[in-house]
């Protein structure tokens, strides 16, 4: 949690749970991430999908670039009108197919919404024509400012892991850290002081046993 959930590096890690009495290496931080992470990410999304209709008013999406060993990469990103995170995928291109691939592997977990709200890239237009969406299309300026500050934690991530070394990686740490993201979204700045005490106590109540 401490990993993917804030911009910390391995090494980091290894010292806070040092100054906890807890004696590892920062590669067992890494395996612990890469074994468990993807468990827990999984646990976390089905019990939001079941419960997530709300999911199906708004979308926001957005690409953002990716340089993988100089090369440069796109991550396609989904988030819902509250700031859920809802997909993350990776690719080579950023032509119509790609976008295509990306909608429908949304679309196949979340259902089709009522409004999708991006910015006015090309094979945003083709894709949602191709599968009979278009109506629901919308690229009013400033309205995906959602799916620009969900970007955020993720570039702060990559800073701290100096990049990204391949697709895969990226696409699994994506994957885990948008559920772990979505699990202790708040919503501080709109929520009173004591109600976002009591979520926070219960989000890490939830996830105790879910890490147990």
């Amino acid at each position: 949690m401490m990993y993917i959930r804030f911009p910390l590096s391995l090494r980091n890690v290894e010292d806070l749970l040092h100054e906890r009495g807890i004696d590892i290496t920062h590669e067992t931080v890494r395996f612990w991430w890469n074994r468990f992470g993807p468990l827990f990410a999984r646990s976390i999304r089905k019990r939001r999908v079941e419960n997530a209709n709300y999911s199906s008013w708004a979308w926001h999406l957005d690409e953002v670039f990716v340089k993988i060993n100089g090369e440069l990469h796109y991550l396609w990103r989904a988030v819902d009108h509250e700031g859920e995170v809802l997909e993350a995928y990776v690719t080579k291109t950023r032509n119509r197919k790609a976008a295509l691939r990306f909608l429908r592997k949304a679309m196949k977990r979340y259902g089709r919404p009522d409004v999708v709200v991006t910015d006015r890239l090309g094979s945003y237009k083709a894709a949602m024509r191709e599968i009979g969406n278009a109506s629901r299309q919308t690229t009013d300026r400033w309205l995906n400012n959602r799916a620009e500050n969900s970007h955020q934690p993720l570039r702060r991530r990559e800073k701290i892991m100096n990049r990204f070394r391949s697709m895969r990686s990226l696409q699994k740490f994506a994957a885990v850290q948008s559920s772990i993201h979505n699990h202790f979204n708040l919503e501080r700045h709109f929520n009173p002081r004591e109600d976002f005490k009591e979520n926070r106590s219960a989000a890490l109540a939830e996830w105790r046993p879910l890490a147990a």
